[in-house]
């Protein structure tokens, strides 16, 4: 696939070649991300102006903005300094004042001569009965006033632009826009009712009421799904380029699955059976399986994840699990080992601290074949680790590991399945715009036996009972987590927050039944500490929210969280998660500051209300937008400028299965509508397909 077409080429020159652009003008745009004239385009007015015109002042519904045709009247400089400059106008019907500050009397003097007649636009206030349009938007002659649009769009700013700066490139933007060949399924297109691309751009910025603005506007709309399409359309590549890395049959025999099963006290939820059967029939596919296995806090995951490790070691392979952190890892050490040795099968665990002579034993075992399955950090990933035959790779909490670190993975030219494992519910939406090259398992059942977390809100000033609920509990021999406040500048200051706690709760407590975990503090003192935690030996443990991910302490039964409202939705829901894994009631008590702000209300309640995180997860991502709720920064989420995947959810899963469908019927995209999806890519900037495609 040579470079960008050419029919793109204007849309992608510089934006000095726009009429009215010059270097400082273009500079201001970069500010809102604007580099190119292909960025204009897809920067739509977010609301609009009515400016038709009406026959007087008199009789609106003010302040509003209106535009009438007047007399000038007299004009009334002002009597001294810092007063403003007037001009007395009169419409069909009534008189009002057009007011300027800092005004030049010679420059308005010119601009609206007595007598004469203009057509003005602009605020109407009343102001001591008298109605007055500060600063109008538009004074023009009436033969120019055709000039003014009907309804004008109103556009986002950055310090130094102007509306007027902006409408003028767009214009000159719009004049350039290509006839582009159609890459919508014709079917699609005429079901939904939407417009030609060039159309529904040029419909998108000249909008003639509110109506066009709204997102479900026909051409709004367009644009949005091309975007989502694009993005799809370069995860479904990504897709057919691993599927077309001949993956390895692994079929299990149930031989050591039935083992597990039968050591078990419990029976598997009914979720889990499914998640099962769906990962064994994809491992025995001879394409490679790329899928993500999404449960909430404590519904299983690890069950799931051993069983698929069980079919890759039935079928004579071997299988790995990472996890991001060395304490991650020894959990799920201490999770599958009783399991793995219910079914006689040899685990191990690989980390950065193995050293010398154990680590150049670990990976002789592995490279014959002696261990089965290993646990391990990212030190797997080191070149001198060879496996013998690996079929699996379990990947935990994906959400630090984008879709290029999948496809590294998947370039180490072993054909092994992946499982990626994530205890973040996402909204379906998201899920498909960050997982899309992936088929997805849902684990939405808890395993019986799990009791509900009681939770509390309570406000900081009752602090000290807090404290004494925690003292009694402590003495009935039970555990708890303390989460000091996040500090949003820095860690430092989370570390003060967390040491002052520390110190108040010893005081109160005793000097060794506290202990304390932060950010800041070197990984081995922090293994320490929560080893001790772990085993029981400090009754409380002081954190700032490093024990968020995946740590599992059965006994711990209470979980405080200070200045809960500082923390976002599912950040709260996954520390909550932290207990309620053993027999006991647990409780989760949320402190606060009043007074609340109105969205730290609605989340604290919305927590009070459910333990279902994929709910959760929903509400989240409808009061905080989809950046945030997966931290847009190490996601991999891209970022769009005309859809809204909070609210066009339904667009993006009717964007997968199309692109998926384009690529079954044309995978190199070489029919007359994949040629069009191609150069849609080129205009999306979805480099990365592009290069895909030139492998495939």
């Amino acid at each position: 696939m040579s470079g960008r077409p050419e029919i793109l080429y204007p849309l992608f020159a510089e934006l000095e070649t726009l009429a009215g652009v010059g270097p400082r003008i273009a500079k201001t745009f970069a500010q809102l991300e604007v580099e190119k004239p292909r960025d204009l385009l897809f920067t739509l007015p977010y609301s609009g102006v009515d400016r038709r015109r009406r026959g007087s002042i008199l009789g609106a519904d003010l302040p509003a903005v209106l535009t009438v045709e007047v007399e000038i009247g007299p004009h009334l400089p002002p009597a001294r300094k810092g007063r403003p400059y007037r001009v007395e106008v009169r419409d069909a019907q009534t008189t009002f004042l057009l007011v300027f500050f800092h005004a030049r009397e010679d420059y308005l003097r010119r601009q609206l001569p007595t007598g004469q007649r203009r057509v003005v636009s602009g605020k109407v206030e009343l102001f001591d009965g008298v109605g007055q349009m500060v600063h109008p938007d538009h004074m023009l002659r009436v033969e120019e006033a055709g000039e003014i649009p009907l309804y004008e769009p109103v556009y986002p700013l950055t310090a130094g632009l102007t509306q007027p700066a902006v409408a003028k490139a767009v214009a000159a933007t719009l004049a350039r826009a290509p006839d582009l060949a159609e890459w919508i399924d014709p079917a699609l297109r005429a079901r939904e009712g939407w417009p030609a691309w060039k159309v529904a751009v040029e419909t998108a910025h000249r909008p003639l009421s509110a109506d066009e603005l709204a997102l479900t506007a026909p051409a709004r709309q367009r644009l949005a799904y091309d975007e989502l399409m694009a993005h799809q359309l370069t995860l479904a590549l990504a897709r057919a380029v691993v599927r077309k890395a001949k993956g390895v049959t692994s079929e299990g025999t149930g031989r050591l699955q039935s083992k597990v099963l039968a050591s078990l006290p419990y029976q598997p939820t009914r979720a889990q059976e499914r998640a099962i059967a769906e990962i064994a029939e994809d491992m025995a596919q001879p394409v490679r399986m790329n899928r993500l296995l999404q449960g909430d806090v404590g519904a299983g995951k690890t069950l799931v994840a051993l069983m698929a490790l069980l079919v890759a070691v039935e079928a004579g392979g071997q299988g790995v699990m990472m996890a991001p952190t060395e304490i991650l890892a020894r959990q799920h050490l201490d999770g599958l080992r009783p399991l793995a040795e219910a079914a006689g099968v040899v685990l191990e665990i690989l980390t950065g601290r193995d050293k010398g002579t154990e680590r150049k034993a670990k990976l002789k075992a592995l490279k014959s074949g002696d261990i089965q399955i290993l646990v391990g950090t990212h030190a797997v990933f080191q070149s001198d680790v060879a496996f013998r035959d690996l079929r699996l790779a379990v990947v935990d909490e994906q959400h630090r590991f984008g879709v290029s670190q999948r496809m590294e993975l998947g370039a180490k030219g072993r054909a092994a399945d992946m499982l990626v494992m994530t205890a973040t519910p996402i909204p379906r939406s998201l899920a498909l715009a960050q997982y899309g090259d992936m088929d997805v398992s849902v684990l939405d059942e808890k395993p019986p036996g799990r009791l509900p977390v009681t939770t509390a809100l309570v406000s900081g000033g009752r602090m000290e009972e807090v404290v004494a609920h925690l003292r009694s509990a402590v003495a009935e021999g039970r555990q708890a987590y303390w989460v000091c406040p996040l500090v949003e500048e820095s860690e430092v200051v989370d570390m003060t927050a967390a040491e002052e706690r520390f110190k108040h709760l010893r005081a109160a407590l005793g000097e060794s039944v506290v202990g304390l975990v932060h950010g800041q503090m070197p990984p081995a003192e922090k293994d320490a500490a929560m080893a001790r935690f772990v085993g029981g030996a400090t009754r409380v443990l002081v954190s700032t929210t490093v024990i968020e991910v995946g740590v599992d302490v059965p006994n711990a039964s209470i979980m405080v969280i200070e200045r809960a409202e500082s923390f976002g939705l599912a950040q709260l829901h996954q520390l909550r998660g932290r207990v309620g894994r053993g027999g006991e009631a647990s409780t989760c008590l949320m402190l606060y500051q009043p007074p609340l702000s109105e969205g730290g209300r609605r989340r604290l309640e919305i927590l009070r209300e459910t333990e279902d995180g994929f709910r959760i997860a929903e509400e989240d991502l409808a009061m905080r937008g989809a950046g945030d709720v997966i931290g847009t920064a190490q996601s991999g989420l891209p970022r769009f400028r005309v859809a809204d995947l909070e609210r066009q959810s339904a667009l993006m899963a009717l964007a997968q299965s199309d692109a998926r469908k384009l690529l079954a019927e044309d995978p190199g995209l070489e029919g007359d509508r994949g040629r069009a999806a191609r150069v849609l890519l080129w205009l999306m900037e979805q480099d990365k397909a592009i290069r895909l495609i030139s492998v495939g």
